[in-house]
């Protein structure tokens, strides 16, 4: 897609992955639209990355492990990482960009205070998109499941705090630190999601500009394809309800596809792709488990081949799975949870309550039985999610602020 005015500003994201996972191939994609049009830029990561010079890995892999373990100890997620910040500031200054673009900074990459020091003192124009809800939290990334609204004011006794911290319990102190680290950036929020730029509001940060651009797919790779695999086999008036997630849990609800198991007909199928070993110990008999696969061709034809996909997801900020199974042609279920709603709408699938499993199944049943939404409709709707729109959205964003 051609950007209809030249940009010669230099650009920098920032990110701990680049061409890899959700997050990485945002970056990879911006940049690669950014460099068609002629504008210098490039991005900074520090966990993984593939082999392109649009990346440039300010750190080794070897010392993010070793700050992972000094924040489990001392329980200061988030403001660590001294070292590879101190890089990372110097490859800032040798690139003298004019904007950076912030997304995940919290794995154990970057020192938060010291790097939004540095943006400060240099006044450098900021966009930030929110991957997950970290910025305005004391600890977590996500606060749905747990029910907690503590972050709205000051957060304390962190509901979640042993999945950030051994010992101690530092979640208002680093909530307080993040609230001041803040004060006098120039920065721009983007979110994925409606329901995200929601909670932005309620948080300390609801006085800066909020911006939402939706996660794209790519739709090349996500279609109807073909079922040449060997993991579905479909015998007369069988029944294929699909779920995917990068990792199984009670967040993205493994504990209802269980229970699914227990009460649908004998003649539906459930299929969980993402799993491993230790989640198909968690499984009865009768769910299909298919281990995590990097192929996406062979999800296409997972998504393609199913009667539905359910997404019971109890944290989300958006909820791109709903969208490749869209893309495929093939209806969603979710739950009313994060922004996964948004993903939908009343042509290609439908919401229920969050954890209302008797609805849940009413639903799978009566989409697998009366077909109300064709694949015409889903495919109509999962173009709204094109990647390429939306990394346009952030290269017009840029031009607006720059």
């Amino acid at each position: 897609m051609e950007v209809s005015e030249e940009i010669t500003v230099k650009i920098v994201q920032i990110n701990s992955v680049f061409g890899k996972g959700s997050t990485g191939k945002i970056c990879l994609g911006i940049a690669e639209l950014l460099e068609k049009d002629g504008c210098e830029n490039c991005v900074l990561y520090s966990n993984g990355g593939i082999d392109n010079p649009l990346g440039i890995r300010y750190t080794d892999n070897k010392f993010v492990k070793l700050y992972a373990i000094k924040s489990r100890i001392c329980g200061n997620y988030g403001f660590n990482s001294a070292r590879e910040t101190k890089a990372l500031i110097s490859k800032i200054d040798e690139l003298s960009p004019e904007l950076v673009h912030l997304h995940n900074i919290h794995s154990h990459n970057c020192h938060f205070e010291m790097l939004l020091s540095y943006l400060k003192e240099r006044h450098i124009k900021t966009v930030w998109t929110f991957h997950d809800c970290w910025c305005f939290t004391g600890y977590c990334t996500y606060f749905d499941a747990v029910h907690c609204d503590k972050w709205e004011k000051t957060c304390y006794d962190c509901p979640q705090k042993k999945t950030f911290s051994l010992f101690f319990d530092k979640s208002i102190k680093l909530h307080n630190k993040k609230k001041t680290a803040f004060d006098g950036l120039n920065l721009t929020i983007v979110t994925p999601s409606k329901w995200l730029a929601s909670m932005v509001g309620k948080s300390f940060l609801k006085d800066f500009p909020v911006r939402v651009i939706y996660n794209g797919i790519d739709l090349n790779v996500f279609k109807p394809m073909e079922n040449t695999s060997n993991f579905i086999q479909k015998n007369n008036g069988e029944k294929i309800v699909l779920g995917v997630a990068d990792v199984w849990g009670y967040r993205k609800g493994l504990d209802v596809f269980v229970k699914l198991s227990e009460r649908l007909p004998e003649n539906y199928k459930i299929v969980l792709v993402g799993t491993d070993k230790n989640i198909d110990k968690q499984l009865p008999k009768n769910i299909i488990s298919i281990h995590r696969t990097s192929n996406q061709r062979e999800l296409a034809e997972l998504y393609t081949a199913a009667d539905v996909f359910v997404n019971p997801t109890r944290e989300e900020v958006l909820g791109l799975t709903n969208i490749e199974a869209n893309a495929c042609g093939t209806p969603v279920i979710t739950f009313r949870s994060g922004g996964s709603p948004e993903c939908i709408d009343e042509t290609c699938g439908s919401v229920v309550e969050c954890d209302d499993i008797d609805e849940l199944e009413k639903e799978i049943i009566r989409i697998c039985e009366r077909n109300p939404y064709s694949k015409e409709d889903c495919l109509k709707h999962a173009k709204n999610f094109d990647q390429n729109e939306r990394f346009m959205e952030y290269v017009e964003l840029y031009k607006n602020l720059l």
